[in-house]
């Protein structure tokens, strides 16, 4: 995407404004983190989340949907993420350090594709594959138990349907000769080229 032919009237969607909602709560979820402030935290975050979900209905929903949503999506999906994996260190140290091995799957399972989309690439995939969906609402909702109620179960399972997104978004980035966005799965990129 050429960053130059973006215009304010493309930026200035309701989807496009709720997707940027994440870059604007980044500095002070890192400050709530950084001062103690536990409970500030996950209900920006939960709200960051929701905005996450929205964002996509909304674009659907006004036929909104475009390259520069599903970058800005991706793109603030991946601040959100990084700033909770530096920010549970900060606030919950005790819980981080005995489920380090299932909270650096989760993170891996997050990078993995990434570091993979940019070496072939050079650009960030945006594919939003149902299953990362799937995944997405899984490792959120685990996330907000595991440091509310320091139940670890829900979130070693939503770490494995997450290692499964990563797996398939893998293999979409190894599968395709070009970008592309917004691909359901693995198998739908399979039945396009056996139809064509």
């Amino acid at each position: 995407m050429n960053v130059e032919h973006i215009t304010i009237k493309a930026l200035l969607t309701l989807p496009n404004m709720l997707t940027c909602f994440r870059f604007v709560a980044a500095p002070p979820l890192l400050w709530f983190a950084w001062q103690g402030y536990g409970n500030a935290f996950l209900c920006l975050l939960a709200f960051t989340f929701l905005t996450d979900i929205l964002d996509g209905f909304a674009a659907r929903l006004l036929h909104q949907e475009s390259e520069l949503g599903a970058l800005l999506d991706s793109s603030g999906d991946l601040v959100i993420y990084t700033i909770m994996a530096i920010s549970i260190w900060w606030l919950w140290p005790e819980i981080v350090q005995r489920e380090k091995t299932v909270i650096i799957l989760a993170i891996i399972s997050f990078a993995a594709p990434v570091l993979v989309g940019l070496i072939k690439f050079h650009a960030f995939t945006r594919y939003h594959t149902w299953l990362v969906k799937v995944a997405v609402v899984t490792i959120g909702l685990a996330f907000f138990i595991l440091f509310i109620f320091d139940i670890a179960w829900p979130f070693q399972c939503a770490t494995i349907i997450c290692l499964l997104a990563a797996t398939e978004e893998i293999a979409i980035t190894c599968y395709l000769s070009e970008m592309r966005s917004n691909v359901p799965s693995l198998w739908h990129l399979i039945q396009q080229r056996n139809n064509a």
